[in-house]
């Protein structure tokens, strides 16, 4: 079985997170979202929330898992037996920070970085934006796949 870690804090999860997701299912077996706890960050919105909102976004599709995690992401990976890592570029600063990673990842827990560049139409929204958009009280309903805000 092709096993992936979809690893981030997705705070928010987009609908270009969405996209990369059901893009990937055409790569893999069973994708897991891995929402990770980020002590250094100040969260927008809870975990809980953002955890129930990527199930009910892949609620119809059985082989997307979303679980909770705080240690590496390796060890996530070897946790769940996962070989692969997916990712998306949006950006040439993304591509230099995503292949730091990468390697990284490799070396540390064997695993392979599969990444998908994000579609033109979705490369300006960021989980930054969504964010700054939703603390000014803009409505980002069109930046979500289920938005319950």
């Amino acid at each position: 079985m092709r096993r992936a870690i979809f690893p981030g804090s997705f705070d928010p999860f987009t609908i270009g997170h969405y996209d990369i997701v059901i893009r990937g299912l055409d790569l893999f077996d069973e994708i897991i979202i891995g929402i990770g706890k980020n002590n250094v960050k100040k969260e927008t919105f809870p975990l809980d929330q953002r955890l129930e909102d990527i199930q009910n976004a892949f609620a119809n599709e059985p082989r997307v898992k979303v679980v909770v995690y705080d240690n590496l992401t390796v060890e996530f990976a070897r946790e769940h037996d996962a070989k692969f890592l997916l990712r998306s570029i949006r950006t040439h600063s993304d591509f230099e920070y995503e292949q730091t990673m990468a390697e990284a990842n490799r070396e540390l827990g064997g695993l392979e970085t599969v990444i998908l560049y994000t579609r033109p139409e979705l490369a300006h929204i960021s989980s930054t934006l969504v964010r700054d958009l939703y603390t000014h009280h803009f409505d980002i309903s069109s930046y979500l796949p289920h938005s319950n805000l």
